[in-house]
């Protein structure tokens, strides 16, 4: 009888998630989440997090409430004793008000080996992101980090308040919202002066965030007059005055504005970062998928051909990334370019080829498809000229209908599909029912179109009215307006930056007209 090899456990990371920002996490809590087998997060981690982690792992949410920590507990053995890489991840750091010490105790009870992947708590981050600085040499050098709730079992309550109130020093509370006037009245009632300032933080690092500066003294009714709910941390002293030089971030030009990005999901990282840099809450809601064609036989035949082409011509970045692509599945290079000129449309176009170690030879100066065929003429005699037009499967005609006219004998190959969505994702149509998306940007024709489609006519004015409608072009602007939409913002360059900029530049207008 041959004996069974004992179950071997697996491992159950306790990463500090940060206070809200995805971008706080730690490197090693980032590496954590993209080897998960599973990740029980928090209601507060990002949801940009948990996409980091790979297509196989399962998604647990676990929002605490009283009675849960057994249940998540219970999780985090189940899974670890399976074998499993698991990540816990919690908001802040895990052991900072965080319970990762329960749960550490749990599992070491248990025998299933642990670590602990310390966060940036929200007891330094929140202040920073408001421009409060917890200690300053010129003001104090001290800090005290207290609960703003205890838990309720215990015999007898640890806080001392009459130190709380003496130290001159600032004061941080964690889960305090609702406990706010009585916090206020411990400290004034044991001596702390009535003037002294007080900030509350409301969804910190976060595009969401709310900050409301007062006293011990009328910070309670500023409360109330502003529902200010739970999460928020409560700053007590003198370096809350700090925060009229120093807050930069709620201060950013889009800031409180959430946009809609329809890109594809693996396009939409750049715009997303300028728009975050700017202040702003990118809504990802990727309507069009890049696809591979159905057959890549007639491109083959292209490839293999190469060497007879005047000119290789491309209209995007991802006929670009997909060409080359295949190039080198042919097993041949960028040398197979060589005598060919190339043509791009666009600066994205153009540093895609860049990247592949091509510098365009034609170029036109403004970013339309038209254009180029007008740049080619001016520069090139095209009469009997071979084309080669590596395009998607809905690239407008334009470009083979105005090169043959010049003469040139056009191959157009497909390759890549644009596949659109039909439907919203998650959430999305509720935001958009809702008022609550600010503009709407789309940086190509087929994002206009799966947006409509997926929408409806009969649901697109209802759903964009109040939206600011931003395109990257003239050609995107051109569907848009025959898709029913208005367009309010266009760049003069069809660029992501110059994209940003445009929105920018509208909000700050907007601003201005309402001062």
């Amino acid at each position: 009888m041959s004996a069974t090899a004992p179950r071997v456990p697996g491992i159950v990371y306790l990463v500090g998630a940060g206070p809200g920002d995805p971008g706080l996490i730690t490197v090693k809590g980032l590496a954590c989440v993209r080897k998960a087998d599973v990740v029980i997060a928090d209601y507060l981690a990002d949801e940009r997090l948990l996409a980091e982690a790979p297509a196989h792992a399962e998604r647990i949410h676990v929002p605490w409430r009283p009675g849960r920590q057994e249940k998540i507990n219970d999780l985090l053995v189940r899974h670890g004793g399976a074998g499993k890489t698991v990540v816990r991840l919690k908001g802040g750091d895990p052991f900072v008000f965080g319970r990762g010490g329960e749960e550490g105790l749990h599992l070491q009870r248990r025998g299933i080996p642990f670590e602990v992947v310390p966060g940036i708590t929200a007891a330094v981050a929140v202040p920073a992101y408001a421009g409060i600085p917890v200690t300053h040499r010129e003001i104090t050098s001290t800090m005290t980090v207290v609960t703003g709730h205890e838990a309720p079992d215990k015999a007898r309550p640890d806080l001392d308040w009459e130190a709380f109130a003496k130290r001159i020093g600032t004061l941080i509370f964690y889960m305090g919202a609702r406990n706010l006037p009585v916090i206020v009245k411990r400290l004034v009632d044991h001596g702390r002066p009535k003037d002294t300032p007080v900030a509350l933080i409301q969804w910190g690092t976060t595009p969401k965030q709310r900050t409301l500066v007062g006293t011990l003294e009328d910070i309670v009714s500023k409360a109330r007059s502003a529902s200010f709910t739970p999460p928020v941390l409560i700053i007590v002293g003198e370096v809350v005055a700090l925060r009229t030089q120093l807050d930069w971030f709620e201060s950013k030009p889009l800031f409180g504005v959430r946009v809609l990005v329809t890109r594809a999901r693996d396009q939409a990282g750049e715009l997303s970062e300028s728009l975050v840099r700017m202040g702003a809450e990118p809504v990802e809601a990727p309507l069009i998928r890049i696809e591979a064609p159905d057959d890549w036989s007639i491109v083959d035949m292209a490839l293999a051909d190469l060497s007879s082409f005047d000119h290789v011509v491309f209209t995007s970045g991802n006929a670009v990334e997909a060409f080359f692509s295949r190039l080198i599945e042919s097993g041949l290079d960028a040398r197979a370019l060589g005598g060919v000129r190339v043509a791009a449309v666009g600066h994205a176009t153009a540093d895609a080829l860049r990247r592949r170690g091509i510098e365009a030879d034609d170029q036109p100066r403004v970013f339309q498809a038209e254009k180029l065929v007008e740049t080619l003429v001016e520069h090139c005699d095209l009469r009997d000229a071979r084309i080669l037009f590596p395009a998607a499967d809905i690239a407008g005609p334009a470009v083979v209908e105005g090169l043959t006219a010049a003469g040139a004998s056009v191959k157009r190959v497909t390759v890549y599909r644009t596949a659109m969505e039909e439907v919203l994702p998650d959430g999305v149509a509720t935001m958009l029912e809702d008022r609550k998306i600010h503009v709407a940007v789309f940086a190509s024709s087929s994002a206009v179109q799966a947006f409509a489609q997926a929408v409806g006519p009969d649901r697109l004015s209802r759903f964009t009215g109040g939206v600011r409608i931003a395109c990257i072009g003239p050609a995107t602007a051109a569907t848009a307006e025959e898709a029913g939409l208005t367009v309010d913002i266009m760049p003069g360059q069809a660029t992501v930056p110059a994209l940003v900029d445009a929105i920018v530049c509208d909000r700050l207008a907007a601003a201005k007209n309402h001062a």
